[in-house]
């Protein structure tokens, strides 16, 4: 179960605001360009919603493939929200660091990973299971 994740924090002075453009990009038949900016865009105000309570982790393996996580992607995950049935979440179970889908079922906890080629993980009563943050977004190279 042993996950390779590494970890930064969120910077609150860490802005960088970028163009964004007024036309939105077709995805259908190309439209013609514009070249106009609407405003700039900062990343951090649309994606970090508790910036004191947010990290950026890094994930190493393919246990959460199914989910579109893949192996290199950064998640932002965020210590402030409540875990819920269902979530994705970065967790410490018996000091192991990992990334699964929390799973509440019949008064049962288990860590599910989203790849058929690995199996549920059920959370014994005796374990020592902390949940470090709910994952908000993963930010995938294309």
């Amino acid at each position: 179960m042993r996950a390779c994740l590494s970890i930064f924090s969120v910077a609150d002075q860490s802005r960088l605001p970028l163009p964004l453009y007024l036309s939105p990009v077709a995805a259908g038949f190309p439209s013609p360009a514009e070249d106009y900016i609407d405003k700039r865009l900062d990343l951090n105000e649309h994606l970090i919603r508790h910036p004191a309570a947010t990290f950026f982790v890094r994930v190493a393996g393919d246990s959460m493939r199914d989910a579109g996580v893949a192996d290199g992607d950064i998640l932002i995950v965020d210590r402030a929200l409540e875990p819920k049935n269902g979530s994705i979440v970065v967790a410490a179970l018996d000091g192991e660091l990992t990334v699964k889908r929390l799973r509440r079922q019949g008064g049962r906890l288990w860590l599910v990973p989203e790849n058929p080629d690995y199996a549920p993980i059920e959370v014994p009563a005796e374990a020592a299971l902390m949940v470090w943050g709910v994952v908000t977004y993963i930010i995938h190279k294309a």
